[in-house]
C-alpha cells in the first residue's frame, strides 16, 4: 500500500474504534502506532511513541490546562455559580424573560471561569431551572436556556478547548485565548436578544412579569465580586503582557483558592475533591492531546494533509466557500462527538489546508470553536442539552425542541465571525502592538 492509502485506512479504523466506544485518545494512539509501524518499522515507531509522550508531558505550555481547571473547580466547589445566578437574577429577574436572560449571563460568566462546560451546565441548571419553574416558565425552555448559556464557556477565555487548539497547531495560546473574548461576548448578547424575541413570539413560555418582589442578594454580592476580579486579573494579565497563559492560570487558581477559603466555602473535603477532579480532567485531556499529536504526526507522514491541500487547490474554488464547507463538517461532527474529540481529530487534517488558503490560524481556531457550540446542543448527542435534561429531570426532546431558535442565533454569530475576522483578531493585534 502507498502511504496515502495507509493514512486513509488509519482514518477509517479510527472511526470504527470510536463507534466501538473506544476513548478518542486511545483510538488515535492505537492507529498512530500501528500506522507508523506500517510506514516504517516497529523499532522507530515505538521509539517515536515514547519520545512524543515525553515531549508533550514536558511541554511547559500545557501546564496551563490543570491550572485553569483547578481555578474553575475551586470556584465551583465554593458554590459561586449559584451565587452568580442569584445576583444577576436579583438585578433583572422581574422583567419579562428576565430570569432566562439572567441564566444566559450567569452561564456565560461561570462557564468562562469554570473551564468545564459540563460542570457549568450542571451548576446553572440545578439552580436556575427550579427558580424559573417556580415562576411558571416553560420547563423545556428553562432547561434549554440553561444549556445554551453554559456552552459559551467553551469560547470565552480561559477555555480548555482554545488551549488545546493552540497546543495542537502551535499558535500562540495567549492570542487564541484573547481572540475568543469578543466573539463570546457578542454571542452572549445575541442569545439574550433571542430570549426577548422568542418570548415576543411565544409569550406563554414565560410569565408577563414576576410580580413577587425578588429581594436583591446583597450578602451574596459580597461573594460574587471575586469572579469578575479573578477573571480580569488572570485574562487581563495575559492581554496586558504581564503574565504568560501558564502564569495567569497559576494566579487564577491561587486567587480562587484563597478567596474560597476566606468566605468559608472550601473545606478540606471540598479541597480534596477539587484536586482529585482536576487530576482526573487533566489526565483525560492529556490522553486526548497525546493521541492527537501522535495521530497528527502519522497523518503528516502518510502525506494525507498535503494530498488534500493539492486536491483542494486543483478545484479552483473560492477559499471562502472551502472554509464554509470545513466549518459545516465541524458542526456535523460536533453533533456526534464532544468538542475535544472533534477538535483533536480534525485539526491535524484541516489546519494545514486552512493555512495554505492564507487564513489566520488564531481566527480559524476561534471560528472552529464557535461552530462546535451548536454541536454541543443539537441531537443526536447534544451532550450539554442531555446533561441539562438529566439534572432537571425534563425530557430531552422538550429541551431540544425549545432550543432551535438559539441554534439559529449561534449560526448567525458564527457567520458574523467568519465574515468579519477582526471580531477575533482585534484584541490579539493590540496585545503585540
Amino acid at each position: 500500500m502507498t502511504s496515502i492509502e495507509i493514512g486513509i485506512l488509519g482514518i477509517v479504523v479510527m472511526l470504527v474504534l470510536l463507534l466501538m466506544r473506544i476513548p478518542v485518545g486511545i483510538a488515535m494512539t492505537i492507529v498512530a502506532v500501528v500506522g507508523n509501524i506500517l510506514l516504517s518499522s516497529p523499532g522507530p515507531a515505538i521509539n517515536k511513541l515514547g519520545i512524543d509522550v515525553i515531549l508533550i508531558t514536558q511541554n511547559y505550555s500545557f501546564s496551563v490546562i490543570p491550572l485553569f481547571v483547578l481555578m474553575g473547580l475551586f470556584l465551583s466547589k465554593a458554590n459561586l455559580g449559584a451565587d452568580l445566578y442569584e445576583v444577576i437574577n436579583g438585578l433583572i429577574g422581574r422583567l419579562k424573560g428576565g430570569m432566562a436572560i439572567a441564566t444566559i449571563g450567569a452561564g456565560a460568566a461561570f462557564g468562562a471561569v469554570c473551564g468545564s462546560v459540563v460542570a457549568s451546565v450542571s451548576t446553572i441548571a440545578a439552580v436556575a431551572v427550579p427558580e424559573m419553574r417556580k415562576y411558571d416558565y416553560d420547563p423545556g425552555f428553562a432547561a434549554g436556556v440553561s444549556a445554551v448559556g453554559s456552552t459559551l464557556g467553551v469560547v470565552i477565555p480561559p477555555s480548555t478547548a482554545l488551549v488545546v487548539y493552540g497546543a495542537l497547531t502551535e499558535e500562540s495560546i495567549g492570542q487564541v485565548l484573547i481572540g475568543g473574548f469578543l466573539p463570546g461576548l457578542m454571542t452572549m448578547i445575541l442569545l439574550m436578544i433571542t430570549v426577548y424575541l422568542v418570548l415576543l413570539w411565544k409569550p406563554k413560555l414565560a410569565p408577563a412579569a414576576v410580580t413577587d418582589k425578588i429581594p436583591f442578594p446583597w450578602k451574596t454580592l459580597s461573594y460574587v465580586w471575586a469572579i469578575p476580579v479573578i477573571f480580569i486579573i488572570s485574562i487581563g494579565g495575559i492581554y496586558g503582557g504581564f503574565f504568560t497563559p501558564t502564569e495567569a492560570g497559576a494566579v487564577g487558581a491561587f486567587l480562587s483558592l484563597i478567596f474560597s477559603i476566606m468566605i468559608g466555602r472550601l473545606k478540606w473535603p471540598n479541597f480534596l475533591d477539587a484536586v482529585i477532579d482536576s487530576v482526573r480532567i487533566t489526565a483525560m485531556v492529556f490522553i486526548v492531546l497525546i493521541g492527537g499529536k501522535l495521530f497528527g504526526a502519522f497523518l503528516t507522514r502518510s502525506l494525507i494533509p498535503m494530498a488534500l491541500t493539492d486536491f483542494i487547490e486543483s478545484l479552483h474554488i473560492a477559499p471562502f466557500f472551502i472554509i464554509l464547507i470545513i466549518l459545516l463538517i465541524y458542526t456535523v461532527m460536533g453533533t456526534f462527538m464532544d468538542e475535544m474529540a472533534t477538535l483533536v481529530i480534525m485539526t491535524p487534517i484541516i489546519y494545514p489546508i486552512v493555512m495554505s488558503l492564507g487564513y489566520n490560524g488564531v481566527w480559524f481556531g476561534v471560528m472552529t470553536i464557535m461552530m462546535l457550540l451548536t454541536g454541543l446542543l443539537t441531537p443526536p448527542v447534544g451532550v450539554v442539552s442531555l446533561v441539562a435534561s438529566s439534572i432537571t429531570k425534563i425530557p430531552s426532546m422538550q429541551v431540544f425542541a425549545a432550543q432551535w431558535p438559539f441554534w439559529v442565533t449561534l449560526i448567525i454569530a458564527s457567520v458574523l465571525v467568519a465574515a468579519f475576522p477582526n471580531i477575533v483578531l482585534f484584541l490579539p493585534s493590540l496585545m503585540y502592538n
